[in-house]
């Protein structure tokens, strides 16, 4: 079996309601206008997923500013049912993590899932996200309320360069092959 073709598109005011359809389908919270009016501003950041020039996914972030960081927030990536195990997630993933590296400013990409989604908690870990918080009652009118913030930090943390080298005046050991 041929795989079919994924490719990223822009999203504007002509294919918005698109976003808002997939966003419906997809996720068990409502994006109020404001979301929509965002992303149409955010360029990079936002994208729709096309397979075989239909729209069976997207991607939506903002860049936030906070606790003396700049952090990239997913704040949507999602995928219709049907079309999943298509590697139409990793297209997303790396290409927001594709945005982190080209930029080279960001201390980390971080977004909330809820706590009973092991599925997309294990498809994140992949990419080396990890569980840094549970946020109680994140959500509104959805069971269960709580998400786990899952974050995949680019800077070291404190002192972890400075602790893991070691100072010597003799030259490092070479590998010898058998």
């Amino acid at each position: 079996m041929t795989r079919g073709r994924i490719e990223l598109g822009d999203i504007t005011q002509h294919n918005i309601k698109q976003l808002k359809r997939l966003n419906q389908v997809v996720f068990p919270v409502t994006y109020n206008d404001k979301f929509y009016k965002d992303v149409l501003e955010v360029g990079e950041l936002a994208k729709l997923v096309y397979y075989n020039d239909i729209v069976v996914g997207a991607v939506c972030c903002r860049i936030d500013n906070n606790d003396n960081q700049r952090r990239l927030y997913i704040m949507t990536l999602g995928c219709l049912a049907s079309y999943r195990r298509l590697h139409i997630g990793t297209v997303m993933v790396e290409h927001v993590l594709d945005i982190c590296a080209k930029d080279g400013n960001y201390d980390n990409v971080f977004l909330h899932v809820q706590v009973n989604n092991e599925g997309a908690i294990k498809f994140y870990e992949k990419f080396g996200f990890e569980i840094v918080e549970e946020k109680q009652n994140y959500y509104k009118r959805i069971e269960p309320a709580d998400a786990y913030v899952l974050q995949k930090s680019f800077r070291n943390k404190p002192n972890t360069a400075t602790t893991n080298s070691v100072t010597s005046d003799s030259p490092p050991a070479q590998d010898k092959k058998s």
